[in-house]
């Protein structure tokens, strides 16, 4: 592996030059009022990341797991029942831990490939008429397979089921990539990490709690002290954690939600949308297909690419990284073996993009794959192009 080439995995992402050398600052004290200073600034900027202008905003020292462990500690009792959707690795072990926090888990088995089925998730909530669901969980975009599901229509079809389940969403690989309306969606907590869209290394887990789900954690009953959001709210009034906090990604932190504003956030979500749509023009012209089962449910952030049959997706990677120095993102759980994943989010561009793109054809043509060296770098160019002059002529 090179440490001169980008990554083309869905996180770790590519961190800018400046926002590591933020993260690498001298020690502070952290229990000063100089720590609050980058601590309030870094919450404030997630909040707006989110869309929202009330979501209380609670960064641990962790990992997406870790937010997803909060969520449901802090808001949930033993035998609570909750409702979600298992189409991917990553609802898989959420679901997984909320079985192991004994919970009781209705699953909604779906199609690795589809996205979440609002419809279904009505009719179940619907027929939950004494309302012993508690929460209904979601993932977003489901990073094994590059698949996005509508959160709005989810919040929708609770709506018209006049259920009181609270909403909570796993935005671990979208938020601060794709559009994400914690306000608009009326999303009781989200879940995000550091090592994604905020282009930070991993380390922290980031996490949005509405003001039911804060009301929720006054009677939650799941053991909690490390992902306790009360300890840690009461530090913060003070410019503190509960604990030793990790400063230095707390102020890459605070850098990246400036970054992301100042670019603006439609302007970051259009980025991203191009950057994936010339991906996609890319897999097209090989003659291969998504999993992702249609274009509604086409993720911005990573594509995961299903290779013919007698061929190993995991050979791809591994002889991207050997050869030529490149990472891309292997097939996990029911997929396998059976794609590659090329993730396109975070510090990213057009130009950078066209490596991986190049890199992936070569490996394919170089393990017998009847890919036409040098088809898809020429669509995704010529998408690129394209898009690049309207943009210029829309500008003028």
């Amino acid at each position: 592996m090179s440490f001169q080439n980008p990554v083309f995995i869905p996180g770790p992402t590519n961190i800018p030059e400046a926002v590591r050398k933020a993260c690498d600052m001298p020690t502070i004290d952290h229990r000063s009022p100089l720590f609050g200073q980058i601590l309030h600034p870094a919450r404030a900027g997630v909040q707006k990341v989110l869309k929202s202008t009330s979501a209380e905003v609670f960064i641990f020292p962790s990992t997406g797991t870790g937010g997803w462990e909060t969520t449901i500690t802090n808001t949930l009792s033993p035998g609570d029942r909750i409702l979600i959707a298992r189409n991917g690795m990553f609802s898989h072990r959420w679901i997984d831990m909320c079985q192991r926090h004994g919970l009781k888990v209705e699953i909604v088995e779906t199609t690795w490939g589809d996205g979440i089925s609002a419809a279904r998730y009505e009719e179940i909530l619907t027929a939950d008429k004494s309302g012993k669901i508690r929460a209904v969980l979601a993932t977003h975009n489901e990073t094994a397979t590059g698949v996005l599901s509508d959160i709005g229509a989810i919040r929708r079809a609770m709506d018209a089921a006049n259920h009181d389940a609270m909403l909570f969403v796993d935005g671990v690989s979208s938020i601060g990539s794709m559009d994400f309306r914690f306000d608009d969606w009326r999303v009781d907590v989200a879940v995000t990490g550091s090592q994604k869209g905020f282009m930070l290394p991993a380390g922290l887990a980031i996490v949005g709690f509405s003001e039911k789900a804060m009301q929720a954690t006054a009677t939650a009953q799941l053991p909690r002290t490390f992902f306790d959001v009360q300890d840690m709210g009461a530090g913060y009034a003070n410019n503190a954690f509960p604990y030793t906090p990790p400063v230095g990604l707390i102020n890459g932190l605070k850098m990246t939600c400036d970054m992301l504003l100042n670019e603006g956030l439609e302007n970051v979500f259009a980025r991203h949308h191009r950057i994936a749509t010339g991906v996609r023009r890319a897999v097209a012209a090989w003659g291969l297909d998504l999993c992702a089962t249609s274009p509604d449910v086409y993720s911005d952030t990573v594509s995961a690419i299903l290779v013919p049959n007698g061929f190993n997706g995991t050979d791809i990677v591994t002889h991207a990284a050997e050869k030529y120095g490149v990472a891309f993102g292997v097939g996990l759980g029911e997929v396998a073996g059976k794609l590659f994943r090329i993730g396109h989010l975070g510090s990213l561009t057009d130009v950078m993009t066209l490596s991986g793109i190049a890199t992936a054809e070569m490996c394919m043509v170089d393990l017998g794959m009847k890919i036409e060296l040098g088809a898809g770098v020429a669509a995704a160019q010529d998408y690129y192009r394209q898009v690049d002059a309207q943009e210029q002529q829309d500008a003028a």
